[in-house]
């Protein structure tokens, strides 16, 4: 079986109609899905820690036999296109702070499936060598400029809020871009020792290659600690109960995760790099493959 990246163009072109043609089948479930079927359809949001984890999850499926399309989309728009049944499952929900608005929006329609990570973070991130441990102690630090992700990511509506509430952030500039776009820029300014401020989450592989520190944020805009959750459609138990139970299984560490993201950082393709763990970690794998039928 082969596992599918679809482009975001495709997606922004055709994706109701490409998700669609991917149910397939005539059942009465909303996905067109049964038991039988072969297809998996799994949504993430294009940052480093989804990307790492939803290739390992496809590719163990993949390996169980299924025909697994992994499809990148905004944020907001991977949480209604599970929601409605558009695509199988996510392991994408930072909650209960990044992701609260949309978890609020499309609980009602989801099966929540409960964390597969424990510890995530987000905040404000400067490198270890700036003189500034807290939000509220910027002052005129990288001219004024928080670099940030994609506009419908839930840092980005956090650190808005962050500009909002801490009075010393009202004349900065708030710069939004891509999660790839930031770490370049974090990566350059760290070479040449340059102040910089971005917007940072954890696990992430730049923690492990870098020397940085989160900024303590005394307002709780951020929220404390957080955990990455997995999220399937409506029916999906019934329609395809051995993939249900491996997402539903589906738990790992920091550190599992930070190791993929650090092979794709270093230019190994997601999948090649998934490849290679799920190989290097059948105990894991196991625990989550454990109710599928044989």
């Amino acid at each position: 079986m082969k596992l599918k990246t679809i482009s975001k163009l495709g997606m922004a072109l055709g994706l109701g109609f490409m998700l669609a043609a991917c149910s397939g089948g005539d059942s009465g479930s909303s996905s067109g899905k049964t038991s039988d079927s072969k297809e998996v359809n799994l949504a993430y949001v294009e940052w480093d820690t989804e990307i790492a984890s939803t290739n390992v999850v496809g590719q163990v499926l993949e390996d169980l036999g299924y025909d697994v399309t992994l499809t990148p989309l905004d944020n907001a728009i991977m949480w209604e296109a599970v929601s409605k049944g558009e695509a199988d499952g996510m392991v994408a929900a930072w909650l209960p702070h990044t992701h609260a608005s949309q978890y609020e929006k499309y609980k009602a329609d989801l099966d929540e499936l409960g964390e597969n990570l424990a510890g995530a973070k987000i905040g404000l991130v400067v490198p270890s060598y700036m003189n500034v441990n807290s939000i509220e102690d910027l002052t005129n630090e990288a001219d004024h400029t928080i670099t940030g992700i994609e506009p419908g990511a839930g840092i980005t509506a956090a650190t808005e809020k962050a500009i909002e509430e801490y009075d010393n952030l009202a004349d900065w500039n708030f710069i939004t871009s891509s999660s790839g776009a930031m770490t370049t820029s974090l990566a350059k300014a760290l070479k040449n020792e340059e102040e910089i401020v971005v917007t940072g989450w954890s696990p992430h592989w730049k923690f492990a290659k870098y020397d940085l520190k989160y900024l303590e944020d005394p307002k709780g805009v951020y929220g404390g600690e957080e955990t990455i959750n997995t999220f399937v459609r409506k029916g999906l138990k019934e329609d395809l109960p051995d993939v249900y139970s491996v997402l539903d299984n589906f738990h790992w560490t920091a550190e599992d995760l930070e190791s993929v993201m650090l092979e794709v950082m270093d230019g190994k393709d997601p999948k090649d790099a998934a490849k290679e763990w799920v190989e290097a970690n059948p105990d894991k794998v196991a625990e989550w493959t454990k109710d599928v039928k044989k």
